[in-house]
């Protein structure tokens, strides 16, 4: 997240105006969106829910606004252990409350323990449960609590830093847990809300989606990335002076790269692992991945192969979103 306003002490730092949105604060501290559309849900259906967690200035605010304006109701700051009980109300409110997204951060971190008794309630009752798990690099969180001039809720007496180890500490297993990890380092908010959009905002949520990101080693492994393969076994065109200025989306570029002994059939056979994973994923109720295709500055091979990799998944049915993480960064 690059992008950053004027707003009042007691606000994340990734969040922006609200844009008028009707929230009214509770005893517990617990702000409750109002001003929802759910029309057309059946009479004591289960709601859908969405918790959305990850580190303090990754864009949490963000990615709750982005889903209320998609019209589902919106919870800030509700204790842990309520959550059954927000879903309860829901199932009760004859389909007015058809999806719920609740924010969980370190603010309420006495009640932090309760989180994993509420997710197993929740899996006993047979509710659709997702995780988003927004995460950011030290270095992009330090630049955005120095930008409000904010301390970090968990650094007491400490530096900014210190905080936000002691905050990636504490959500690590809920990170491994989540469904969803979106990576904020190099978002702006309309990148981020984008992002919210892909996921979200379709009417019928498909089976499995998939992000096949390309990336350059050099600029460091992406940090939300579930599967990782390396494209350096390949030669480099970069070597080659006609095709240096070009990228993989060229297609003398990725005729090269393809022409290379082993290309095709590597991707011949990690279509197949991939059909075996993705599989696997969806009897484990996992609906998204990300695939990160490297290379040495994520310029030729690694978009190459991202690109024909992408194309096979959609063939096999899975909704795919292709990312170039580091084209253009030379």
């Amino acid at each position: 997240m690059n992008e950053h306003d004027t707003r009042p002490a007691d606000r994340d730092p990734a969040q922006h105006e609200t844009g008028g949105r009707d929230t009214r604060r509770h005893d517990n501290g617990a702000q409750v969106s109002t001003g929802i559309e759910t029309a057309g849900v059946p009479d004591a259906a289960i709601p859908e829910l969405v918790i959305i967690s990850g580190m303090s200035g990754a864009g949490r605010s963000t990615a709750a606004k982005c889903l209320e304006d998609l019209g589902w109701f919106v919870v800030d700051n509700l204790p842990p252990a309520l959550i059954p009980t927000m879903v309860e109300l829901g199932a009760r409110s004859q389909g007015n409350v058809a999806r719920i997204a609740v924010v969980v951060d370190v603010r309420g971190r006495r009640f932090f323990d309760n989180l994993r008794e509420s997710l197993a309630d929740l899996d006993h009752k047979g509710v659709t449960r997702r995780i988003v798990f927004l995460e950011s690099s030290d270095e992009a969180l330090v630049r955005r609590f120095e930008s409000v001039r904010r301390p970090h809720p968990l650094q007491g007496d400490g530096r900014i830093v210190d905080g936000i180890a002691a905050e990636r500490e504490l959500l690590r297993e809920l990170r491994g847990d989540a469904d969803l990890v979106i990576d904020t380092s190099s978002l702006n908010v309309h990148e981020l809300r984008a992002k919210m959009d892909a996921q979200f905002a379709g009417e019928e949520e498909p089976e499995l989606r998939a992000t096949v990101m390309s990336f350059g080693f050099k600029y460091g492994l992406p940090v939300d990335a579930d599967l990782v393969v390396d494209m350096r076994f390949l030669p480099n065109p970069h070597w080659v002076p006609e095709l240096r200025p070009y990228t993989g989306l060229n297609e003398e570029v990725a005729g090269y790269v393809f022409n290379q002994p082993g290309a095709k059939e590597f991707l011949d056979r990690y279509t197949e692992l991939l059909r075996l994973v993705a599989a696997g994923y969806r009897r484990e109720g996992k609906r998204y991945v990300t695939i990160a295709v490297g290379c040495t500055g994520g310029k030729h091979r690694s978009v190459a192969m991202s690109e024909k990799l992408a194309a096979r998944l959609a063939a096999e049915g899975v909704e795919t979103v292709v990312v170039h993480r580091d084209m253009g960064r030379e």
